[in-house]
């Protein structure tokens, strides 16, 4: 007989002890109690002894086993039957029986779960979840204060040791979230790439890999695979045999792979070309480098400007008087109380914030250093107009980094609009600007397009447009480039229909129902001679039907430049099922590398300074964990 529910038991009829309430009896068809010498306990479905309705082995049941219920139970219920009083008057003994500690309580209290209970490995779970997903040492839990906060949330809960978290709790979590991420990864028909590399605190080399997909209900995931230790040159034969390896070990199929996004290295890019993957350089590194070589250009009237800046940082940094003053200087002129930027050779934004902040705070700055007679620290009307230049120039693309860098919408087709975008607006010179103005910006747009010359890149860009509702083939001027994106997706719908088929497959010994016969009607028969005029369904070859899919796509109206293609794309699969396979392809590739550094944020914190010895396999599980923990 199949096992019973507790909401399946059968109650003991005529029963005065409390203790009956967790156990019951397992029913017949009829629904009826079946040996009742036998009791089954709700709570752990175990079978006890209770001839002729004795209750003492369940009592005993309910103490060994669910001290935790035994405790809460009245005292009375696992020491005598409960019977009814016979003068039952307005107030009773049992709220000042309940304020009182009593024996089974006590011991409940501080009995602890047995480490294979289902509480004892709830706890653990939490803990473990605590120690990954927050980045903190093992040692934490070794910790007193730790110890104590655990014992008062629960004293009956015996917390393991570093080592219990260390060797067997996270790796199992680890192996845990790792499977998930494999059944996503193998149900997805393409995905995207990114990497980078990158040294701990102590000069260990990684390299990270991250990956991008989009799955079937329209939702682009980004999980990051590993972090890697990687102690061999970082020459392009290695780089390219390591990502090989990866996606081996993810058992990545590479054919699947729509794009990876990468720095422009001249190692990973050479990596790249002999893997022969589809590469994509990273906005943000183009744009860091125009926007550098665009300056470097004209460093002759920049360069007193911006060192000066810096100086002015630093003298501001490494002196609490001067910081006190300037606050007060900035109540006194009603500006901003905002702290001095400084600039960061490799984020060029960190550049424009440093010089915006100046211009900001220039007059309470001027007011501070005029009262420093040793300061040569002062910021003559040439330089103001130098930097009203340079943050006049980069002001414009200065969001642009920070919209592509998302990983949770899409972002690779935006790359060719914003260059259209700075090419007709955001770049071009005006009749206000300055001279230096316009040589910045001129600067910046021819170094950022010539970062986007080649022709794999481009084909790449205008596939990933083309598929984006929001803009299709409104955004390219020359019509052969986009009659030959057309022809390219063409080719590739068709080389997926033709390779995969839908067929209905039937299991073997699996017996199909017979349709029923229905009643021939005036509408059938003149649906049956229709398409025997009409021919097969589907008439036409598969180039017909996906160019036709293409047109039809291409007459859609275009959507808002704020809608989610991807949630377009939900809706509107079922009428271009073709097309919606290369859409899920093209639209996960991410515009930048940005989601492989914020790996290695993440690792700077795992492995900080008092974490530098940990071990490179456990820095890949605490890192993956702590990306992809929700």
């Amino acid at each position: 007989m199949a096992s019973s529910t507790p909401s399946d038991l059968v109650a003991k009829k005529n029963t005065t002890s409390a203790v009956w309430q967790y156990f019951g009896f397992r029913p017949n068809e009829k629904g009826e109690a079946v040996n009742t010498d036998e009791a089954i306990c709700k709570l752990c479905h175990k079978k006890v002894t209770a001839r002729d309705g004795n209750t003492s082995n369940l009592r005993s049941h309910i103490r060994i086993h669910h001290p935790l219920t035994a405790a809460r139970m009245d005292p009375s219920s696992l020491s005598a039957t409960v019977l009814p009083p016979h003068d039952a008057g307005p107030t009773t003994s049992r709220s000042t029986a309940s304020t009182q500690p009593t024996i089974m309580g006590a011991f409940g209290k501080t009995t602890k779960y047995k480490r294979d209970s289902v509480r004892w490995k709830t706890c653990t779970d939490a803990v473990t979840k605590y120690l990954a997903k927050e980045m903190v040492s093992f040692h934490t839990v070794e910790k007193k204060s730790f110890k104590d906060m655990v014992k008062v949330l629960d004293a009956q809960y015996d917390l393991p040791g570093r080592k219990h978290f260390s060797q067997t709790a996270v790796p199992h979590l680890y192996s845990k979230v790792r499977d998930n991420i494999q059944v996503l990864l193998t149900a997805a028909d393409s995905y995207s790439l990114t990497t980078d590399m990158w040294s701990s605190v102590n000069m260990t080399p990684y390299m990270s890999l991250t990956v991008h997909t989009i799955t079937p209900d329209w939702k682009l995931e980004s999980k990051c695979l590993q972090t890697t230790y990687f102690p061999e040159s970082h020459t392009a034969d290695n780089l390219a045999a390591a990502l090989r390896a990866a996606l081996q070990v993810w058992q990545l199929d590479e054919k699947k792979l729509s794009a990876i996004t990468t720095d422009n290295a001249a190692n990973i890019h050479a990596a790249i070309r002999s893997l022969h993957w589809p590469w994509l350089n990273c906005f943000g590194h183009n744009l860091n480098l125009a926007v550098t070589n665009a300056l470097h250009d004209q460093r002759q009237k920049t360069e007193r400007a911006l060192g000066l800046c810096r100086n002015i940082v630093g003298a501001f940094s490494h002196s609490w008087q001067r910081k006190h003053e300037l606050h007060k200087k900035q109540v006194d002129l009603g500006l901003p109380n905002h702290s001095l930027i400084t600039d960061c050779a490799t984020r060029w934004g960190s550049k424009l914030a440093m010089v915006e902040r100046i211009l900001e705070q220039a007059q309470a700055i001027r007011h501070v250093l005029s009262d420093d007679r040793r300061s040569s620290l002062s910021l003559t009307w040439q330089d103001m107009d130098v930097l009203k230049a340079v943050h006049e120039a980069l002001k414009p693309v200065g969001d642009f980094t920070d919209i592509l860098s998302g990983e949770n919408y899409v972002t690779s087709s935006c790359i060719l609009p914003i260059l259209q975008l700075c090419r007709d607006n955001v770049l071009a010179a005006s009749e206000n600007d300055l001279q230096l103005t316009k040589s910045i910006k001129t600067g910046i747009l021819t170094k950022l397009e010539a970062k986007y010359e080649s022709d794999s890149s481009r084909k790449l860009m205008r596939k990933c447009t083309f598929l984006d509702p929001r803009y299709r083939g409104g955004y390219e001027t020359d019509d052969n480039a986009l009659a030959e994106t057309k022809a390219e997706l063409q080719a590739e719908i068709v080389s997926f229909e033709t390779a995969s088929p839908v067929a209905i497959r039937v299991e073997e010994g699996e017996a199909q129902p017979e349709p029923s016969r229905k009643k021939m009607t005036l509408g059938s028969m003149l649906q049956k001679k229709a398409d025997a005029m009409a021919g097969p369904v589907g008439i036409g070859t598969v180039e017909d039907r996906v160019g036709a899919e293409i047109t039809a796509y291409c007459l859609e109206p275009v959507t808002q430049g704020d809608e989610d293609p991807l949630l377009w794309w939900k809706n509107a699969a079922g009428r271009f099922p073709k097309m919606s396979r290369v859409a899920r392809k093209y639209l996960c590739v991410c515009a930048t590398s940005t989601p492989s550094e914020r790996v290695f944020s993440t690792a700077g914190k795992v492995v900080g300074p008092q974490r530098a010895l940990l071990k490179p396999d456990k820095v890949n599980m605490l890192v993956f964990l702590a990306k992809n923990l929700d």
